[in-house]
């Protein structure tokens, strides 16, 4: 069994990821040489329903911070918010220079002014295929394509290898926005010598190919061209050739197009200051698209996963402001289900179905192609890198073993399977884990970072999958209580069906805190604490539940 946060031979080279390994979402990745740490993305996901209240998880920061003196950098690979959104709530912790291309770092500026920290962080813009010396790490930002602009991987030379971080990528021949995967610096750093690919696994249990953003744009504009009544398009707001590809569509059905979501603007604002797209592209916003006809006009809307503040969520359900939809409209969903949402996404369905609007979804083949290398991509890349190591990142563990098992395959060396935390030496010698470093999670809760586990949050799941009871105690400076306790409940006890329950519980309630010893009863928290476990006791009994019990005691 390795030791737990071994020393480090500084000639060697590690990797070790702090996030997004067994899991998609939550990037964040560290090499260590020479003494010094580089970081690759520092990403969030989406809490779901085991965090009630909690809308944002990051990665914790903590083993890095502690070494943040030996942080050369962290270097972004692109703009999705799984690599980047969580850098203004961690970077205070981390307070190192941070790289990004024009894209990615136009949105950051966003986020970071939303913060308060645009003037205090280093970010620095690198060209498309730019290069940066950072200590030991000699880096090369390699364009790749990608469901957002100004994707790519980073080839890290150092003196113990070459390391390939493919971020995340895919082979389309066709991209409608941006460069096209460079073959000829992948098959450059091939012939040179690569010594590990740490890589992308979303897609790896897919044969094929992940298909060609071209094919989606004449898909869409089959489908809208023509088309009678009000349409609606939901997308991910970050993929910005999509977007122009349904304004293409809208442009040749004779459709303006209005934009009705906040992330779409930030993202368009973002495509524009990095110089991809027209500045003279016409789009309205809401409130102007619905003073058109439906059949003048486009929809393009946010919450394409069923996110309940969503534009798309809102039409769905008829309380949008200003957007609506009739019976014979049509919503396009231009996007893939992400596992987890299929119930948000199923009760937006029934709603647009209901009120008799024609649904098109990822069932249509063409309307959707994922921005992630299937099975065929995966080989042909590794024929141009020809990789000794593959070590599978940016996925579950059964992505990450069918990666390995792909690897294996086609010749690889060593396709190591690890996790969060695993300290991985890649060279030299064999690839090897040799220790593990504290990892975790950091629920952003309202204005504050809390670990999952907190008492409020494990509180608010107590209250939603059990309810809560409320227990008021009147008693003397001695003990001596004034009447018998109160007793209410939410989500638990039924006012007209639990009277019996509730006048039993405040009986029992009540002998308990008599049978205390004098000195107990004049001590508030032991009394409480009597009451509590009494009126559980009562309720396991009589519900099966085991709700939240808070004790109300008052002195008189």
């Amino acid at each position: 069994m390795p030791d737990l946060v071994p020393d480090l031979i500084s000639d060697a080279l590690y990797f070790v990821p702090l996030g997004g390994t067994g899991e998609i979402g939550m990037n964040f990745n560290t090499y260590y040489t020479g003494g010094k740490w580089l970081a690759v993305d520092l990403g969030l996901t989406f809490a779901d329903e085991l965090l009630p209240g909690v809308d944002l998880v990051l990665p914790d920061p903590g083993f890095l911070a502690e070494h943040r003196n030996d942080l050369v950098g962290l270097v972004i690979t692109h703009g999705h918010e799984d690599h980047l959104g969580a850098v203004p709530y961690l970077w205070p912790t981390l307070n190192c220079p941070i790289y990004a291309t024009r894209f990615a770092a136009a949105l950051l500026r966003d986020k970071l002014s939303d913060f308060g920290l645009l003037d205090r962080v280093p970010l620095h813009i690198i060209p498309d295929d730019g290069k940066l010396q950072l200590g030991p790490f000699d880096v090369r930002y390699v364009p790749v394509t990608h469901s957002i602009p100004e994707a790519h991987s980073l080839l890290i030379e150092t003196a113990a290898g070459t390391i390939l971080h493919t971020g995340d990528w895919k082979l389309d021949p066709e991209p409608m926005i941006g460069a096209l995967t460079d073959e000829a610096a992948f098959r450059k750093a091939g012939d040179a010598g690569v010594l590990a690919v740490v890589g992308d696994s979303t897609n790896v249990i897919k044969e094929g190919w992940s298909g060609s953003e071209a094919t989606v744009r004449a898909r869409l504009e089959t489908l809208i061209v023509g088309r009678k009544g009000g349409i609606a398009v939901t997308l991910f707001a970050s993929n910005v050739a999509r977007l122009t590809s349904v304004i293409h569509a809208a442009r040749a059905a004779g459709r303006e197009v209005a934009l009705a979501g906040r992330s779409l603007w930030r993202y368009l604002a973002a495509a524009r200051e990095a110089g991809l797209l027209d500045d003279d592209m016409r789009v309205l916003r809401e409130e102007e698209g619905a003073a058109l006809h439906p059949e003048q006009v486009l929809f393009i809307c946010t919450g394409c996963q069923g996110e309940s503040r969503a534009a798309m969520a809102r039409i769905a359900g008829n309380t949008h402001p200003r957007v609506s939809l009739a019976r014979g409209d049509t919503v396009i969903f231009s996007s893939k289900i992400i596992p987890g949402n299929e119930k948000s996404i199923g009760r937006m369905h029934n709603r647009l179905a209901e009120r008799g609007i024609e649904i098109i979804d990822e069932r249509d083949p063409d309307v959707h192609v994922s921005g992630h290398p299937q099975r065929d991509e995966l080989r042909t890349l590794y024929s141009w890198v020809r990789p000794d190591i593959v070590v599978p990142v940016h996925g579950e563990s059964r992505h990450l073993i069918s990666h390995a098992e792909l690897a294996e395959e086609i010749g690889v060396d060593a396709a190591p399977v690890i996790s969060n935390g695993d300290v991985l030496k890649l060279a030299p010698g064999e690839p090897e884990v040799v220790g593990e470093v504290p990892t975790g999670r950091l629920a952003v809760d309202g204005a504050k970072m809390v670990a999952p586990t907190h008492a409020s949050i494990r509180a608010r799941r107590r209250l939603m999958e059990n309810g809560a009871v409320f227990v008021t105690v009147i008693a003397d400076a001695n003990g001596a209580l004034l009447q018998d306790p109160a007793i209410t409940g939410r989500g638990i006890l039924d006012e007209d069906g639990d009277e019996t329950v509730v006048a039993e519980i405040s009986i029992a309630a009540a002998s308990a805190a008599r049978a205390l010893p004098k000195r107990q009863r004049r001590d508030d928290a032991a009394l409480q604490e009597a009451v509590r476990l009494t009126t559980r006791r009562m309720i396991t009994k009589s519900h099966g539940k085991r709700p939240l019990i808070d004790v109300h005691l008052v002195r008189v």
